[in-house]
């Protein structure tokens, strides 16, 4: 295959430094002025398990819905914007009835990221018809929810000298990919097959793996909007931000699915894992 263009070799390089470090956290701690983990901490006991539980049941009612409503129109600009002023509401809802709303609030969030996604998945010439690519929404839901605190968040698997079986240098984006693949396989078959049921065991597995990595962004979301001071303007900001992080995640996994039709994957990976290994070479001079 062509060695990637200049144009296209800048549009990876923005994908690989969103995708590898998404800094969702901090831009949260920005609007609360409080670490997040900090937030995390001081969460009543049991509400943890809420959220996991909260989170599976967002991702299972929102693949639901959009098997039924994403359709394959002609390509064009994502309508990012809107779906933005349509999470803030939501937001603005969650935060002014306090913690109890926001689970309540949660599943419509989730379902008009998923939607936004889809928009986005279809404006890089995308078809929603497709189930792999319904799949592909999906995975942004764990992409976007990286945690550079754990064992194999970016800083882990962004080390220079962390390489895999096969000698390729290990970066969070496609041991994500990876993690889900079998799991994405299995089930787009049985999508494929005609079957729109999101309750099959394939399915279940999968929407539970997303959940558990989405789940991460979800506690630091919650943390930040339990905050007394934050109220309904602040539960709005916070969930306009919430969107527009897995806009930016959906809009760089997308872009790299783009170049891999264009390129090949190999090609593609190759330069992703060069451009990542010299980021982290450079936050290791810092």
């Amino acid at each position: 295959m062509a060695d990637l263009s200049e144009h296209d070799l800048a549009l990876l390089a923005g994908a690989v430094a969103q995708l590898e470090r998404p800094g969702l956290a901090a831009r949260l701690a920005g609007i609360v002025g409080t670490p997040v983990e900090r937030l995390i901490e001081r969460l009543p006991e049991g509400v943890q398990s809420e959220i996991n539980g909260a989170t599976e049941h967002a991702l299972t009612k929102a693949l639901a819905v959009a098997a039924k409503t994403l359709d394959d129109e002609k390509p064009k600009a994502p309508w990012n914007l809107a779906h933005k002023v349509a999470a803030t509401a939501s937001g603005v809802a969650g935060g002014m009835f306090g913690a109890p709303a926001l689970f309540v609030e949660l599943p419509i969030t989730t379902m008009i990221i998923l939607r936004s996604i889809g928009d986005i998945a279809r404006s890089k010439g995308e078809k929603l018809s497709d189930p792999e690519t319904r799949l592909a929404c999906l995975e942004v839901f764990a992409l976007g929810s990286g945690d550079d605190r754990r064992p194999g968040g970016a800083i882990e698997v962004l080390n220079p000298g962390a390489r895999d079986e096969e000698g390729l240098i290990r970066v969070g984006y496609f041991v994500t990919r990876a993690a889900l693949a079998q799991q994405v396989t299995v089930a787009a078959e049985i999508l494929t097959k005609g079957s729109t049921a999101v309750t099959s065991t394939a399915m279940t597995r999968l929407i539970s793996n997303i959940a558990s990595r989405f789940g991460v962004a979800v506690s630091e979301k919650v943390a930040a909007q339990a905050v007394p001071i934050v109220g309904a303007i602040g539960g709005g900001l916070i969930n306009a931000l919430f969107v527009d992080h897995f806009q930016n995640t959906a809009d760089a996994h997308f872009t790299v699915r783009q170049l891999e039709r264009k390129y090949g994957v190999d090609e593609v990976r190759t330069e992703y894992e060069r451009i990542a290994r010299g980021g982290a070479e450079r936050l290791g001079e810092q």
